[in-house]
This record gives C-alpha cells, sequence and structure tokens, in this order.
C-alpha cells in the first residue's frame, strides 16, 4: 500500500481487517493522538487516556467488532468506543492523577500548569457527560458543531444547547472558585 495515496479511514479499516498491517499503522497513528487527547480530557488521567487509546484498537480489531460503515462512519465509532470505556473507568471512582501531569514535559504543559487552567480541566471534569463532551469536542479540539454532532451521534442543534450550557455551568463553578478563567463563545 502506498503510503503516498491517502485513504478514508474505512477503506483502511477493511485492509486492516483483511490483514493489511500498514492500513492498521496508518489508522492507528491518523486516530489515536485525537482519542488519547479526548480521553485525557474527559478522565483526566494520562494512563487511563493511554489505555482507552489502545483499548478502542483493540476492541476495533477484534473478531466480534460491531463497527458497520452502513451506520456511520468510523472515526465516530472510535470515539462512541473511547467515550464507552472512559464512562466505565469513572463508574469506578475518582482519578488520582491530574490532568495537568500529562504534559510536564512538553509546551502545552506550560499553559495548563497555571493555577486557572487546572481549576477549568477540574470543573470540567465534574461537568455531566453530555456536556463534557461537547466542551472538549467543540471547544478544547476546536472542532465544528457539525462534526461534533456527526461523532457523538446528537443534532447540531443538541450540541449548540449543550454547549451553552455547559459553559453556562463552567462560568458558574468556576465564579464560585474565584478562578479567573473567561469560558469564551463562538
Amino acid at each position: 500500500m502506498s503510503a503516498l495515496i491517502p485513504r478514508s479511514d474505512e477503506e483502511l479499516y477493511r485492509l486492516m481487517k483483511k490483514g493489511n498491517q500498514d492500513a492498521f499503522a496508518q489508522l492507528y497513528a491518523r486516530r489515536v493522538p485525537a482519542l488519547r487527547r479526548y480521553a485525557l480530557h474527559t478522565s483526566g488521567s494520562p494512563a487511563i487516556a493511554e489505555e482507552v487509546a489502545h483499548e478502542v484498537f483493540l476492541q476495533l480489531m477484534s473478531p466480534n467488532s460491531r463497527y458497520d460503515e452502513a451506520k456511520g462512519s468510523l472515526e465516530s465509532f472510535l470515539y462512541g468506543i473511547a467515550r464507552n470505556l472512559v464512562r466505565v473507568v469513572r463508574r469506578q471512582g475518582p482519578v488520582e492523577e491530574a490532568v495537568d501531569r500529562a504534559f510536564e514535559h512538553d509546551i502545552l504543559g506550560e499553559l495548563i500548569s497555571n493555577e486557572a487552567t487546572a481549576a477549568l480541566h477540574q470543573t470540567l471534569r465534574e461537568l455531566p457527560e453530555r456536556y463534557r463532551d461537547v466542551v472538549v469536542l467543540c471547544d478544547l479540539e476546536e472542532r465544528s458543531y457539525e462534526d461534533v454532532a456527526r461523532l457523538i451521534g446528537r443534532p447540531v442543534g443538541t450540541v449548540r444547547s449543550r454547549l451553552h450550557r455547559a459553559r453556562a455551568l463552567l462560568s458558574a463553578k468556576l465564579k464560585r472558585l474565584n478562578a479567573p478563567v473567561e469560558v469564551y463563545s463562538r
């Protein structure tokens, strides 16, 4: 398989299921960084984020994988698996690691080491899942409303209303903490 020919996720998946290791490597390299960031933002744990990103692909490679191209994009399916895995971990109890430890040795770590951003991340993890997901995907991952709607399987209007409500909840909680973080809107 030529690395110069861009292939869709779905095409790479079909090739991967036929045993093509290059297709797996391309799909993994393309999707794992975003899945890891998503899991990090929603769980607050670098270790959990890493585990979730890898587990998503283990489930995808499984002979029992339930991905059906007719029902939606592979990317949406992958995010659905990640969302469910993080949900399971969160049900097991509080995560002890702080999100800012994930980036101790990089530039992003310098940005999120300040108190206000740490308060924002802590408050974000306390939001109900339906609100947390849209904030992570829209505001932190900078995805469009349409893209987020596709990923979470909800109408664009639902994404917009959840994001509006999530920002209001974040602002109120941060004001109570006296954290100088401004929650923005598009």
